[in-house]
């Protein structure tokens, strides 16, 4: 239920419980960050094929090896995957929090140049999102492509 429940409508909760100030725009952007992450995280766990587990077994891995050596070498592709998704929304968060719940930073940079009608200055806060959005996306499929390389599948 909370997952379904938009950023922008709790923004005046956070506001009043944790303030202006930066703790409730990082508990924003977790809030938009988290269930892509962990719900992707969790598929990826969920579809680990069965006779890897048994061969695990055979092979005399305990628990946690199992979980080391098995499970999340073969979750990494969703939960990256899901890295990637709550990338975006926690820029998306940001870009929320800082233009209604904010005294400084892009974000109100923008709300303030929007309220003297100051396009430019818009633009330019547009621009600066998407390239930092830009590079945190390259920088997570870099990573991926470095440790999933070792996948049949894997296409880059």
């Amino acid at each position: 239920m909370i997952r379904m429940i938009p950023s922008l409508a709790v923004v005046p909760l956070f506001i009043l419980w944790f303030g202006i100030g930066e703790e409730s725009k990082v508990l924003l952007i977790a809030k938009a960050a988290f269930f892509p992450l962990y719900i992707n995280s969790f598929i990826g766990i969920r579809h680990v094929d069965n006779k890897l587990f048994e061969v695990s077994r055979v092979l005399g891995f305990n628990r946690f090896k199992q979980i080391v050596r098995l499970v999340i070498p073969a979750a990494i592709p969703n939960i990256l995957l899901g890295v990637r998704l709550s990338l975006g929304l926690a820029w998306l968060g940001l870009v929320v929090a800082e233009l209604i719940a904010s005294t400084s930073g892009i974000g109100y940079m923008i709300s303030d140049a929007r309220q003297f009608a100051d396009t430019p200055v818009v633009f330019v806060g547009i621009f600066v999102f998407a390239v930092a959005g830009l590079v945190s996306d390259t920088a997570v499929r870099l990573l991926e492509r470095r440790i999933v390389q070792w996948k049949d599948t894997y296409s880059g």
